[in-house]
């Protein structure tokens, strides 16, 4: 009987809010309000860290900003928006504002083309990995609830005349109302937004809409342009001779790993025990091309450096992988990953056979990263005995893709307790989460371990190993989480990543310059800008399209200058 009349005044409180109705001139202001003010509030702590006034002047400027945003928001309203569309522009204003806001306000993520781009390359499996239970109740509060008010509230009819007048009296009132605010605290906005441009990317819906419009723009790959021929010249320096063992080249490409959570980089925790044991070289100030995969990974095998890289050339463009092809190399791309964003499309693509996919991956397609150990075995079982042809092999890695760093590692391999099991991470306290990230860089440890391992045991071959990751990861340092953040204003640990190579005997005998070149070099600044040339000379592929400049092996020559540089 209670269920009963509750469900009887729930429908009737429902349709009394609907029989309500307001102006058009009203709901504009209304949404402006909601999308201006309510979802912005980390932009607006972010306003209050930035500008240098205390109490009652701070105050101002806050409240100066949010009449500044929802006065723009109210004279765009009150040009596009009308009574035959005002409640579909609204649900789409609300819908996108709503879960950029998430993003921004939850886990301190700036909205900017790449991760338009980095959204649009992404793939199911870390889609999944966003939703929670905290993104549901942002949903239900921040989504749901306004779409269902803007779906009671029913707009009156107005004469166009009326409706005129009122939209250009609003328009005047709120144009110079943020004018006169801008120009009484231009010097303030001047001083925190030439320093700070990222900060456009976290007033939600306008950071979406603009990013998006600049991804299709100048981001987003055209179709049907011809392939761009890239070192055309390459070829082998020394082609292999009789009795002389052929190179077999393994490269991971890592991801989300960041150089600070590598003890082998001086991190307190033993996170490399696994690694420490082995004689590999690590490099200790290693710089990404990127904040994101689908901007480093393209990067790093393009051949151009960071500074001037062209990310629609490399759309169309031949690269590592094909030069390394043409120099008469078999090139192969395994992948546990979201794909190679375009690197290998004209190389050879392992398919991972079915029974490697039962035992490594859940129901959902999600697979731990050993996947590739028993991978690199199974396309090494099938090479001929008398192999007499070199391989480059690239594997690339989920390593430590978050926010469900709880799935990149197994038991046995995570030491640190207690784990944040949530892929809310922003809700698990920081230890939780720490003890998460460094799991899933002991697991990371294994498995290059194990390849390492592998890898010793090819004696028909020169083996050599070249581990590095894509970008690293926040974990709520400076309020930020996951990556992407512009790369001009992103921190140490989204930049600053790992890297580390191993060669076999058979490899470092024929080769003793070049190893004890790279041992030389453990401690100086590279980057991705270094891999491209560097493999290519470690492959013994010469090409007038390899940087001499950013050859690792190439600063070990007799050259006065470079040798100043080293």
């Amino acid at each position: 009987m209670m269920s009963k009349l509750f469900i009887n005044k729930l429908f009737a409180q429902t349709s009394a809010t609907k029989q309500k109705s307001i102006s058009l001139l009203y709901f504009n202001l209304l949404l402006a309000i909601w999308l201006g003010l309510i979802l912005n509030y980390s932009f607006y702590e972010k306003i209050h860290q930035l500008t240098p006034y205390q109490n009652l002047k701070s105050g101002l400027l806050l409240v100066a900003t949010s009449l500044v945003i929802i006065t723009t928001y109210n004279l765009i309203f009150q040009c596009l928006s009308w009574k035959w569309n005002a409640k579909f522009m609204a649900s789409l204003l609300i819908i996108v504002g709503g879960f950029s806001a998430y993003f921004v306000n939850s886990l301190g993520v700036i909205i900017t083309p790449d991760q338009i781009q980095n959204m649009l390359q992404t793939d199911t499996r870390k889609i999944r990995d966003l939703w929670s239970i905290r993104l549901l109740i942002w949903t239900i509060i921040f989504v749901i609830f306004p779409l269902w008010v803007v779906m009671c509230l029913k707009i009156k009819k107005t004469s166009l005349g009326q409706q005129f007048m009122q939209k250009l009296l609003s328009s005047v009132f709120s144009a110079l109302l943020m004018f006169s605010l801008l120009f009484f605290f231009y010097v303030d906005y001047a001083a925190i937004f030439r320093e700070h441009r990222d900060l456009k990317g976290m007033i939600s819906p306008q950071n979406s809409i603009a990013s998006s419009l600049s991804y299709y723009q100048k981001k987003a790959p055209k179709q049907n342009l011809p392939l761009v021929r890239f070192g055309e010249d390459a070829h082998l320096i020394q082609p292999i001779q009789s009795g002389q063992k052929p190179k077999l080249m393994v490269l991971v490409v890592g991801e989300t790993a960041r150089a600070e959570s590598f003890a082998l980089n001086g991190y307190a925790r033993n996170t490399n025990p696994e690694l420490s044991q082995l004689k590999i070289i690590n490099f200790t100030q290693v710089s990404s091309c990127g904040t994101a995969t689908a901007v480093s990974v393209p990067c790093m095998f393009s051949g151009m450096p960071r500074k001037s890289y062209n990310e629609q050339l490399a759309s169309h463009r031949e690269g590592l992988l094909d030069i390394a092809q043409r120099a008469s190399y078999q090139a192969t791309w395994i992948d546990n990953n979201s794909g190679c964003k375009g690197a290998c499309e004209r190389v050879q693509q392992y398919q991972i056979p079915v029974a490697l996919k039962q035992k490594w991956c859940d129901s959902s397609g999600e697979c731990l990263d050993e996947i590739l150990v028993d991978s690199l075995q199974d396309y090494l079982s099938h090479l001929k005995q008398d192999d007499t042809q070199s391989h480059l092999i690239v594997l690339h890695q989920m390593g430590s893709h978050g926010p469900a760093y709880f799935k990149r590692s197994k038991a046995p391999y995570q030491p640190f307790q207690p784990m944040c099991n949530s892929n809310a991470i922003q809700g698990c306290s920081a230890t939780e989460l720490r003890n998460s990230y460094d799991n899933s860089i002991i697991y990371t440890d294994h498995v290059l371990s194990q390849l390492i391992k592998t890898l010793q045991q090819q004696k028909h071959y020169q083996t050599g190993f070249w581990y590095v990751s894509d970008h690293g990861e926040s974990t709520g340092e400076h309020g930020l989480y996951l990556h992407g953040a512009p790369y001009t204003v992103a921190p140490t640990q989204q930049t600053h990543v790992p890297m580390l190579m191993w060669f076999s005997d058979a490899w470092q005998q024929q080769n003793v310059s070049q190893v004890a070149c790279l041992k030389s070099q453990v401690n100086h600044s590279l980057s991705h800008d270094y891999l491209f040339p560097t493999l290519l000379s470690l492959l013994n592929i010469k090409t007038q399209v390899s940087d001499p400049e950013n050859d690792m092996l190439h600063l070990c020559l007799p050259h006065p200058q470079l040798q100043q540089r080293a």
